[in-house]
């Protein structure tokens, strides 16, 4: 293999992984407004959903060069919506 297709293999490759990373980012986001959306409308709410994509994200990340996110508490959720609020 010549060095110009071992790079565009290379970059393909993470192009794919963070594109990836995006799908599952996007899909954190969206479980973390349904969250949101229910604790401001004082409905139970849960952060199973965002924990598991968060998970994915960061089993995701050791595999390539995407960034980790950090696990989110329902506190974390209601002081949002408190701050919010304001």
């Amino acid at each position: 293999m010549s060095v110009h297709e071992a790079i565009s293999t290379h970059t393909r490759k993470m192009h794919s992984h963070l594109e990836q990373f995006q799908i599952l980012d996007e899909q954190r986001e969206a479980a973390i407004e349904r969250a949101l959306t229910l604790c401001a409308a004082e409905q139970p709410f849960s952060i199973d959903e965002i924990n598991a994509c968060t998970a994915r994200i960061n089993e995701h990340a050791k595999h390539g060069i995407s960034p980790t996110r950090p696990y989110v508490t329902e506190d974390m959720v209601r002081d949002f919506v408190k701050r919010s609020a304001c």
